[in-house]
């Protein structure tokens, strides 16, 4: 009975120890917002990133103030795909599609920096999406005997293209403005992309603006979230698909290597952030459970 006397003060004190370092929830609290920041402005910056449709230029596949979830990372494992809808920098060379005034008062100037923090603002003036049409040492042209595009000399038919949204094909090509459908055969240089909207009547892009370096690419849109009631993924059409089942070798070689050159850099350092920024919410339980254990 004497060593189960002396077990019992001992037992009592490692519990009170236990107790003592355990964090309230009014210190909690703050430490999981900050860690919920953290993880989001990570997630943000490595994975995914939510971006809103400020024009009509991907009408009626986008329309204005959808919101879009865009895959960072696929492009650093692979090349982009005709018929893929990317989000990129544009070059100097493309003018802003939107050029609305914004508030310059400080909770507007907060507001925009904790929603580019988080992935959920409006796009930078330079921030475009578009559909891939061509790719490196790709000859894009229009128009064949259909009206429609051509990729490597084979006419296109793009069902994502809504009746009446197409640009006119009577009207004569300007090479400054993509006003007309027609426009001269483009050979698309090494490392760069062809890219068009859907509302070729409104879009502004490749056929005057000129092809954007793969480099440029922030990543794949490959879902609208918002509205939930528009709530759709935007998988390649099957046009595409059939294009490159039909033509694999095209272009292949003239393709350079993708936008960066180490992506397990961005890969792996997430899954390790993520680790530490449980670690720091949990490190007192899981010290907790491990003394409990030992006795």
């Amino acid at each position: 009975m004497e060593p189960m006397q002396g077990y019992r003060p001992s037992e009592r004190r490692r519990r009170s120890m236990i107790r003592r370092k355990e964090m309230p929830l009014w210190q909690e609290l703050p430490l999981l917002l900050v860690v919920a920041f953290c993880l989001a402005v990570l997630i943000r910056t490595f994975l995914v990133q939510a971006f809103y449709i400020p024009s009509g230029s991907m009408q009626k596949t986008l329309e204005i103030k959808d919101r879009v979830l865009v895959n960072k990372v696929v492009y650093d494992l692979r090349d982009p795909l005709r018929g893929e809808i990317v989000v990129f920098r544009g070059t100097d060379n493309w003018a802003p599609e939107v050029t609305e005034p914004v508030s310059n008062s400080f909770g507007a100037k907060l507001g925009r920096t904790i929603g580019d923090l988080v992935g959920v603002s409006r796009p930078g003036e330079r921030d475009f999406i578009k559909r891939v049409i061509g790719l490196p040492g790709d000859k894009v042209a229009c128009c064949d005997a259909k009206g429609r595009i051509t990729v490597n000399g084979v006419g296109i038919d793009e069902p994502y293209i809504a009746e009446g949204y197409n640009s006119d094909l009577n009207q004569p090509p300007n090479p400054t403005q993509c006003t007309s459908r027609r426009f001269a055969e483009i050979t698309v240089p090494p490392g760069e992309m062809f890219v068009m909207g859907d509302h070729r009547l409104v879009s502004q892009d490749a056929r005057c603006q000129g092809p954007v370096p793969i480099k440029n690419i922030i990543g794949r849109a490959f879902v609208i979230v918002w509205p939930s009631s528009r709530f759709t993924s935007l998988s390649v059409p099957d046009v595409w698909k059939t294009y490159a089942a039909a033509h694999p070798t095209a272009a292949a070689e003239s393709r350079l290597p993708v936008r960066r050159g180490d992506p397990a850099s961005d890969v792996f350092v997430l899954p390790f952030l993520l680790s530490a920024g449980l670690s720091a919410r949990s490190g007192l339980n899981f010290a907790a459970r491990r003394r409990r254990l030992r006795s």
